[in-house]
């Protein structure tokens, strides 16, 4: 064996070469890869349901009314945080924008995002949490609708189909909902259509190569431009409004810090999430965590919920589940025979 060895290093000179290859570097343990990705997941959901929290207890019961200065206060943190995150930590490679139509639609999509978190944050002074994931649930029907109208993207039947329960579920909710309040419904909805069409309008320009947390660093400072003179009509000196109310206190400032603070998180982990794991993933996840949202709302605030209103919400799960398996099966490419 030592000799039949030896004929092959002598017969082949360059095997002390591949012999000696340094070994590759070593992969992460499928544990640790678990462990992290778990992490972030717990990071995601807690962000998520954090800021609907806070936004609840600021909104509703702490009495600081003012939604639109309230997400003004998101854009400017967030345009700060991303800067750093992109800039200084280097979590993603800075991206630049290469032309006046990619940023025409930057600062669209800025203003959907501005109607959206506004409507969104404003439902929250009428109806409970627990109602707003419900009709929050629906955003896979709105995305199909503008989908076919903005890029002519068509579906299967199946997928069609699945939007039935998704609808009807939601129907069902807002028929046995004990606290249902007409403008915060209307509210909650159009602020699920403008996330909807946000989630169109980012594919298109996330498919020209810019990834979503270089996407939230120039729209966030454009969208708190467009915020602050907004808030200033509708609500008034606001700012003298907070000043005094942290005269009283410093607690409004610890407040508004940290809700701003979680709303960023929710963007960088959404990021993370999708980055360590895959974007069917993060539907599936976001499915659980509306219905988790709900729940942990119910348990702090005590807001009543109804048997068929639950079931309803139920009904609007399973068909989100449903569509989602539909795109999936529809994205698969057929084998040729």
């Amino acid at each position: 064996m030592v000799v039949e060895a030896n004929h092959r290093r002598n017969s082949h000179p360059n095997l002390d070469t591949y012999l000696t290859l340094p070994p590759s570097p070593p992969s992460k343990p499928p544990s640790a890869a678990f462990h992290s990705t778990t992490a972030v997941v717990a990071a995601w959901y807690s962000s998520n349901i954090g800021v609907l929290l806070l936004n609840k207890y600021l909104l509703s019961i702490y009495g600081y009314h003012y939604p639109i200065f309230l997400t003004t206060l998101h854009m400017l943190f967030s345009a700060a945080y991303s800067a750093v995150s992109v800039h200084y930590l280097r979590l993603t490679p800075p991206q630049h924008i290469h032309s006046r139509h990619q940023l025409l639609k930057i600062v669209s999509l800025s203003l959907i995002f501005c109607f959206s978190v506004v409507c969104g944050n404003a439902s929250l002074n009428f109806i409970p949490i627990s109602f707003n994931q419900s009709i929050g649930a629906t955003t896979p029907f709105f995305t199909a609708v503008f989908s076919v109208v903005l890029t002519c993207d068509r579906h299967s039947s199946a997928v069609y189909l699945s939007l039935i329960p998704v609808v009807l579920g939601i129907v069902v909710a807002t028929s046995y909902e004990p606290l249902f309040h007409p403008l915060g419904f209307l509210l909650c909805v159009c602020s699920t259509a403008g996330r909807a069409l946000k989630s169109v309008v980012q594919g298109i320009i996330l498919s020209q190569e810019m990834n979503s947390m270089n996407l939230l660093m120039y729209m966030a400072p454009m969208s708190a431009v467009v915020l602050w003179p907004i808030s200033m009509y509708f609500e008034g000196n606001v700012v003298a409004a907070t000043v005094e109310k942290a005269k009283e206190g410093w607690f409004v400032v610890v407040l508004l810090a940290g809700n701003a603070t979680v709303a960023y998180l929710v963007n960088l982990t959404n990021f993370l999430v999708t980055k360590q794991t895959s974007a069917l993933t993060l539907q599936v996840l976001g499915n659980a965590k509306a219905a988790v949202a709900a729940v942990v709302s119910v348990l702090i605030f005590r807001n009543p919920v109804s048997v068929m209103g639950a079931v309803g919400f139920g009904v609007t799960i399973m068909g989100v589940v449903l569509y989602g398996e539909a795109k999936k099966r529809c994205s698969k490419p057929t084998q040729l025979r």
